[in-house]
């Protein structure tokens, strides 16, 4: 071989070989977020990426809003319920025949009537919602009470059918909303006079036995997460995905309904997140923008600052700023979410929509970002209630100045969407990263109201872990000794390493 051809053949060879060095160099995580920019503008290969990505933690997820219709109707028909045929509403029984146009069948004739089927599921969920005399907010709330006495009277069946959605999604943790005392507290309260003395309330409550709604709150609760188990089929061969998925709950405070019932549901809440591991901490729900939860706003923020100095322990997460400009008075964009960290002690906000309408919107982010405030962001719930998404949607803004948040899916089953999608909108609507993606998976575990020491010493630019497990690839199956002994006496540690061991197996894929 001429000399000129050796040495233009030598050169290949070494281009090649430095560039399978450098190939070869990569991480796994750095091929991955290659992976994922090569596929960007390939949907089908996108959604594959975003169904197998490990997920982390579903941190704002009422159990409710959850359940796909579907499951619902099995769950009316199984009950022996009656639909009205033009509101969609179950109704007990009595029910008429399965003839055709009776006012109210039962829910097991929808299996042999596809018009009512397709009915009650449009009416049940956001499917087919089209804009018009009913707006996306008002379709959206309605639904709850049309399919309320189905999901109150399965809630075993509904954990189960949650929890495997979520095992299927890839997720490892789901934080479920629950107003799980049956109306105990209700009940409760309107057999005390309201005070608006809050201890002499509280005693007053206590006094009546709240403490025995709460120990009779957390029976029934046991019962129906050993039952959501044997549907699984947990600890058998046949295990369904749902099975991997640890589940705790947020007790769920209706803050719509009179005073005296939402500081009885607001203590109740307090006292089981004391006494029940099961509870992590509580919530405020129904929508901010009603007449009461507008009304009562600073009131409910003086019961939980309250209340909190009496239970300093107890997690608070609270729906704050699911809100737009036309769907309340300008006034009331103009302080929530501040009112709900400084006086209501949110450790986490659920939604944040309306944050640059708050007075001082700059400020407040860094106090939030200082604060280490997560956000809890749910894309499709407010496109769909308030018609925020794209630029409108602040999620770009929060990650701009430091906030941490973490992708949620509010009311999957109502939405008709899940937390794949919820990636895959992030990723189409604002370019995110690998990188950011993992972030946000991670920050669903920091911030997640597991026991125990974070396994994270810092979380600001990069997770570092702490001492005892700085010198261990993350999530291995064999930590060393000091880290093994960490891991063991911290339940939120343990399910941040589960969540680097998913991640290292997806990696290995690219």
């Amino acid at each position: 071989m001429p000399a000129p051809a050796m040495r233009m053949l030598l050169r290949r060879c070494l281009l090649l070989l430095l560039l399978t060095a450098a190939a070869a160099a990569q991480t796994s995580e750095q091929r991955t977020a290659r992976y994922l920019d090569s596929v960007r503008k390939q949907p089908p290969l996108l959604l594959a990426f975003a169904r197998d990505l490990p997920k982390g933690g579903d941190l704002h997820n009422h159990l409710d809003g959850a359940i796909y219709a579907e499951d619902l109707v099995d769950f009316a028909a199984d009950g022996g319920l009656c639909v009205d045929r033009t509101s969609s509403r179950l109704l007990a029984p009595p029910c008429d025949s399965c003839e055709n146009y009776t006012a109210k069948p039962a829910a097991r004739c929808s299996y042999g009537d596809h018009v009512l089927y397709n009915q009650m599921i449009d009416a049940w969920s956001m499917r087919n919602w089209k804009p018009g005399d009913e707006s996306g907010h008002d379709h959206f709330f309605a639904a709850f009470d049309k399919f309320g006495l189905a999901s109150h009277t399965h809630v075993a069946e509904a954990i189960a059918a949650s929890t495997n959605r979520a095992g299927m999604d890839h997720l490892q943790y789901v934080e479920f909303m629950h107003t799980a005392d049956a109306g105990g507290a209700a009940q409760l309260a309107r057999k005390v006079d309201w005070n608006p003395d809050y201890p002499k309330m509280r005693d007053a409550l206590l006094a009546a036995g709240l403490r025995d709604v709460a120990a009779e709150t957390s029976k029934r609760l046991a019962a129906d997460d050993a039952r959501a188990k044997e549907i699984l089929k947990c600890a058998t061969t046949d295990a369904a995905p749902g099975c991997d998925v640890t589940v705790r709950y947020l007790y769920q405070v209706l803050r719509g309904l009179p005073h005296e019932i939402v500081f009885a549901q607001i203590l109740l809440g307090f006292e089981l997140a004391s006494s029940d591991p099961r509870f992590v901490g509580l919530n405020l729900v129904m929508p901010e923008d009603w007449y009461v939860p507008i009304h009562d706003f600073s009131e409910h923020m003086a019961m939980l600052d309250y209340l909190h100095s009496v239970y300093p322990k107890v997690h608070i997460t609270l729906h704050a700023g699911e809100l737009a400009m036309g769907l309340v008075p300008p006034e009331d964009l103009a302080y929530h979410i501040r009112a709900s960290v400084e006086r209501g002690h949110a450790e986490r906000i659920g939604h944040g929509v309306s944050v640059m309408n708050e007075k001082d919107p700059i400020g407040l982010l860094h106090e939030m970002a200082e604060r280490n405030v997560l956000v809890e962001i749910a894309l499709t719930s407010n496109d769909m209630i308030l018609g925020v998404s794209g630029d409108d949607h602040p999620l770009p803004i929060y990650m701009k100045y430091g906030v941490p948040v973490a992708l949620a899916t509010d009311d999957e089953g109502v939405s008709r969407s899940d937390m794949t999608h919820e990636y895959l909108r992030s990723i189409e609507s604002y370019h995110l990263s690998y990188a950011d993606l993992k972030r946000m998976a991670r920050q669903s575990v920091e911030h997640s109201f597991l026991p125990g020491q974070s396994l994270w010493a810092d979380t600001k630019l990069v997770f570092r872990s702490k001492p005892a497990c700085v010198n261990d690839a993350a999530g291995t199956e064999k930590p060393s000794a000091g880290c093994e002994q960490f891991l063991a006496a911290s339940e939120r540690a343990r399910m941040q390493w589960k969540l680097e061991g998913e991640f290292a197996k997806f990696e290995k894929k690219y």
